[in-house]
């Protein structure tokens, strides 16, 4: 590029958009803010997300259906809901619980709120909120061949103002636990009783008394099932499409195949025909287990990702980078076995890709990748090979950067050991502990069995295991405290002198020194921002705050 008037022209700093403020958009601001505390020069990066805080799907709406804004409800969340996988299996080596929330081992399945507070200490203890537009609403992703970059519409919702900036990539990290799958069975607008997707459950107290019909036999059917019983429903039948549950369920819990149709009788009763000629009478409510769809109203033809719901969806090598344009980037769009952490290296080999890094192949050996890698899924019969297939698939992610190493070995071994127990006791699995792979405590035995403990509360869940090496008042001062202050005391009474060797761990950095790299550990870097509505142009980024790399 030719100098203007005898001075050397500056570069166009780049520019990222992340669509998505849960668990992958956090990995994908984590992600850039560690090369950056490491030397390396990071684009601008602008998160974009329609609600109102972090946390994506683990945030628990005020209503489902429509919020304030007339924005339909991101959240499949419901009350009551509690893990139905170990922590072991999703806990950062970069974030431990131990730093969330203190050392004292906690129950290896937590109440929802846990698990977003985890995510809320997370991103504030990293200092992202300067790089988070909350409550806005992508509209628009396209490309702009004009200018040969990514035009994004972003809708401001409090302010009721619509913008178009332009960016050099997008993440799309928005998830697929969104947009319900409906299906059609014949009579089904005619019954007389309740009909509600799983997004729209809310709470399993308020079908106390009654017999539901559960159409599916995925997660979302065995853990509504539970929730069902567990809080009064006097039976749950649930109809399978191909196969049943594999479990040894209680009494009141009858397996039914395909429902056929829905009939009403002579007297006007509702009748329900299964595909093995049985019928169901006096079923009060519907609920429709029957899967999320992928959905990206936002993004046009060209960049949007169409595919089901499985371990290898077609056109993103290495499950991230869309083939088509690699200028955008999917994280978490797999069936999940893995969240966090997979989320986790899908955004450092995204960064790196971004950054230089990682040079990509041609688009036809990117496309042959993707078949050899669909063929081994397809090969897949047991969950066993389902999880070992996705856990090799995040180790070649790992094995490509410096993200903070898993063990993924350990963790398939705990997947493994989960499927045995949910055979062995399909209620009381929860109840198990697992050991975990980044700190190597064994997590603590809850004080209530899962089936009789009705409060999920992270404050009943906190609360039940004390923090070792603080007093009762003090205790009592960290469950009162903010978040991101309650973690810091935590860390620092519980640690001392390690705290900060806790909060800059991981794997030797690729840019420069772990000494130079922990001395920008310091609050006191701005990572610059751009308005809404404006880009910076021609400024380079000096070093971000990092607590945690």
């Amino acid at each position: 590029m030719a100098a203007v008037n005898g001075t050397a022209p500056t570069e166009r700093r780049q520019r990222v958009a992340v669509i998505g403020g849960g668990p992958a958009g956090i990995s994908a601001l984590a992600a850039f803010q560690a090369a950056a505390a490491q030397g390396a020069r990071v684009p601008e990066v602008v998160l974009f997300d329609r609600q109102s805080e972090w946390g994506g799907t683990w945030n628990l709406p005020a209503a489902t259906g429509l919020d304030e804004f007339g924005e339909v409800a991101h959240s499949a969340m419901y009350r009551h809901l509690w893990s139905n996988g170990p922590k072991e299996c999703l806990e950062l080596p970069s974030f431990p619980f131990s730093a969330a929330f203190g050392p004292a081992p906690l129950p290896s399945y937590p109440p929802r709120d846990v698990l977003r507070r985890y995510l809320h200490l997370r991103a504030e203890h990293l200092g992202l909120a300067p790089h988070c537009r909350l409550r806005t609403a992508v509209r628009d992703v396209r490309c702009d061949g004009a200018m040969g970059r990514l035009a994004l519409t972003a809708h401001d919702l409090p302010a009721d103002r619509v913008y178009t900036e332009h960016f050099d990539f997008v993440i799309v990290a928005t998830g697929h636990y969104s947009t319900p799958v409906l299906p059609e069975i014949p009579g089904l607008s005619r019954f007389r009783g309740r009909v509600l997707h799983a997004k729209a459950f809310c709470d399993a107290a308020q079908f106390a008394g009654s017999t539901i019909l559960i159409v599916g036999a995925s997660e979302s059917a065995e853990d509504v099932g539970q929730q069902l019983l567990k809080f009064g429903a006097k039976r749950v039948v649930n109809s399978f499409r191909s196969t049943p549950l594999d479990y040894v369920l209680p009494q009141a819990w009858t397996q039914r195949p395909l429902l056929l149709k829905i009939e009403q009788d002579a007297g006007g009763a509702d009748v329900c025909h299964f595909a093995d000629g049985t019928e169901e009478r006096e079923i009060d409510a519907i609920v429709l287990c029957t899967g999320y769809r992928h959905h990206f109203p936002f993004l046009q033809d060209e960049l949007r990702l169409v595919t089901e719901n499985r371990l290898w969806p077609q056109g993103l090598y290495k499950g991230t980078a869309w083939e088509k344009d690699p200028r955008v980037f999917y994280l978490g769009m797999q069936d999940q076995y893995f969240t966090f952490t997979f989320f986790e290296a899908q955004a450092w080999w995204a960064r790196d890709v971004i950054l230089g890094v990682i040079k990509l192949p041609a688009a036809e050996a990117m496309a042959a990748d993707s078949e050899r890698e669909r063929a081994r899924e397809e090969a897949c019969v047991t969950h066993g090979e389902c999880i070992r297939f996705q856990g090799a698939h995040l180790q070649t992610l790992l094995s490509a950067t410096d993200c903070p190493a898993v063990d993924v070995d350990a963790v398939c071994a705990i997947f493994e050991q989960w499927e045995r127990d949910k055979r062995a006791d399909f209620f009381g699995y929860r109840d198990r502990a697992h050991r975990s792979v980044v700190t190597g405590t064994m997590a603590a035995a809850p004080h209530r069995r899962w089936a009789e403990e009705m409060d999920d509360s992270a404050e009943s869940f906190l609360a039940s295991v004390p923090a070792p090496n603080l007093d009762a008042e003090e205790c009592r001062g960290v469950r009162g405290r903010s978040l991101a202050a309650a973690a810091t005391h935590l860390t620092t009474a519980s640690f001392g002198a390690r705290a900060d060797s806790i909060r800059c761990a991981g794997p030797p950095f690729s840019w420069r020194s772990r000494a130079v790299a922990r001395a920008s550990c310091r609050p006191d870097h701005a990572w610059p921002v751009a308005p809404p509505g404006k880009e910076r142009r021609g400024q380079s980024a000096p070093p971000l705050n990092s607590y945690l790399y």
